[in-house]
């Protein structure tokens, strides 16, 4: 998330006089804070142009150095670049207070709030998650991967504190979960990613001082993750394959999970979306996960299955019979065993500096996920182009889409030597 903002220093001059405040401006996204530097400037010796003092000269009554005042002003310019920085790195933006405790934390002022001392590690960890929950509208399973950071570090240190967060406790932290806990590398990094967040979070508010974690950065070996989708061949064998009498129960599984592989939908936007979201040749929605507002066109595929459920009918609206993403995960598999699914697939990963290699059917690895990336990798595979593709899917960034074209050119090279059969 890039975010275009303009920062001004500027001078709050008084009647009749020859000195004046020097005041920081900042403006985003309709947004305005102010501070001041804490100093004051004779009028004739500042510089519009350059907003400095102009060099070699002094200032106001105790006679400071341009010097001193210009540094002042630069270290306000860095800390304004850093929390901007952050902001687009985290893809979250900041309201006006928010950015003024963190703002006033780089320049070191402490905020004064009361009470700060006396909750607990924990009872702030829980404030993060309400609070952060609820201005990001966090996903059934973002809650669930924070409840089990917070259980983490419970059972790591019951008594920790964020004084005591320096570089050897987070060592230690590592390392509980690697040998304790054996988690695999890629989890333990996605686990210090989410404790990281709340230990900035804590320092944009105040509750926390120590700045350690800001330098600590596990040095572990990870492995790719393999981009699971069905190829056009496998994607045909599901649509067609017949479902046992007995489990008539993933037809509806199949309907839903095709209907992401036309469209590119995610599982929450397909379970969020409405009737009123559908329109004669395309659905418009507003994605849960990203709040991206995106119009995709409907193919024959699509529009198949909205007739199939246009008298479908509940009081919220809904398109589809979509169950909870858990049942969905687990019947896939079912009705992907069912329709030969079966290519063996190598998956590599690391606990510590072991590597560990495991081949597992295809069938047992698809998830409501891999609906949206077999329409991103089909598509791409169809020549279609990736600017098109990304506005069907909300992806803004090119480098997102990038191992999706890797997956597309090698099975357009994959294609041509069928060719060398004949």
């Amino acid at each position: 998330m890039e975010i275009k903002y303009h920062a001004q220093f500027l001078l709050d001059k008084e009647k009749d006089s020859l000195t004046a405040k020097v005041r920081l401006r900042i403006k985003w996204n309709g947004k305005v804070v102010a501070f001041n530097l804490g100093n004051r400037v004779d009028i004739a010796k500042w510089s519009i142009e350059t907003q400095r003092c102009k060099t070699n000269t002094t200032h106001g009554e105790k006679k400071v150095a341009a010097s001193v005042i210009n540094r002042n002003i630069q270290n306000f310019e860095k800390v304004c670049e850093k929390i901007f920085r952050e902001i687009e790195q985290n893809n979250q933006d900041l309201d006006q207070n928010e950015f003024r405790v963190q703002f006033n934390v780089g320049i070191g002022k402490t905020p004064k709030e009361e009470n700060k001392n006396e909750k607990t590690f924990f009872e702030i960890f829980d404030q993060f998650t309400k609070d952060e929950s609820r201005l990001n509208q966090w996903t059934i399973s973002t809650e669930a991967k924070l409840r089990s950071v917070r259980k983490h570090l419970l059972n790591f240190n019951p008594e920790v504190t964020f004084e005591s967060f320096d570089e050897s406790t987070l060592l230690d932290y590592q390392l509980y979960l690697q040998k304790k806990l054996k988690l695999k590398n890629s989890t333990i990094l996605k686990n210090f990613s989410f404790v990281k967040w709340f230990l900035r979070w804590a320092l944009r508010k105040g509750y926390n001082k120590n700045r350690s974690f800001e330098l600590f950065n596990p040095k572990l070996k990870t492995e790719r993750k393999k981009i699971i989708f069905l190829t056009q061949d496998e994607l045909t064998n599901l649509r067609t394959c017949a479902i046992p009498e007995e489990k008539q129960y993933l037809e509806r599984v199949r309907d839903i999970f095709l209907f992401q592989c036309f469209t590119g939908l995610r599982y929450s936007d397909v379970e969020n979306l409405k009737k009123s979201d559908i329109r004669e040749n395309f659905i418009e929605v507003t994605t849960v996960k990203t709040s991206d507002n995106l119009i995709i066109e409907l193919n024959n595929h699509s529009k198949d299955i909205i007739e199939k459920y246009k008298d479908y009918f509940n009081k919220y609206n809904k398109a589809f019979p979509v169950i909870t993403n858990q049942k969905m995960n687990d019947y896939l598999k079912e009705l992907a065993e069912i329709a030969e699914i079966t290519e063996p697939i190598r998956e590599t990963y690391y606990k510590g500096n072991e590597r560990i290699d495991e081949v597992t059917p295809k069938y047992n690895l698809l998830s409501t996920h891999a609906g949206r990336r077999t329409f991103i990798c089909n598509a791409l595979a169809l020549g279609i182009p990736p600017q098109v593709v990304m506005k069907w899917t909300g992806h803004s960034d090119y480098k997102a889409m990038k191992p999706y074209i890797d997956i597309a050119d090698q099975t357009k090279i994959n294609a041509m030597e069928k060719f060398n059969l004949l």
